[in-house]
């Protein structure tokens, strides 16, 4: 049985399209395992959109964050910093979970 595992809708072009890698997730999220197979749902709605394979895990600082980690993200390194502040309010340590689309 694979896990569920949520996106905001927002990001659906990006996952699907390959232009979006990774994800930054805080401790209560930091539970996937390299090799891991994803049911992927939409946060708001629930709704199934595509299945991903867990390819990496590894603990990331916001301060480390940097230009490539932007780039996974398919943003700019400013707007990755705005968008983490406002899902993680406060929060300073994060979880990059690299992954990749195994079925849509």
């Amino acid at each position: 049985m694979n896990r569920k595992f949520t996106f905001f809708s927002r990001f659906i072009p990006d996952i699907l399209a390959g232009r979006k890698t990774i994800t930054l997730r805080d401790d209560s999220e930091s539970w996937p395992q390299a090799g891991e197979l994803l049911e992927v749902h939409t946060y708001e709605d629930d709704r199934w959109f595509c299945q991903l394979r867990v390819t990496a895990i590894s603990p990331l600082a916001l301060a480390d964050f940097n230009e490539e980690h932007a780039h996974q993200e398919n943003m700019s390194l400013p707007e990755l910093r705005q968008v983490i502040a406002e899902i993680y309010p406060g929060q300073d340590a994060f979880w990059l979970i690299r992954f990749e689309v195994t079925a849509q």
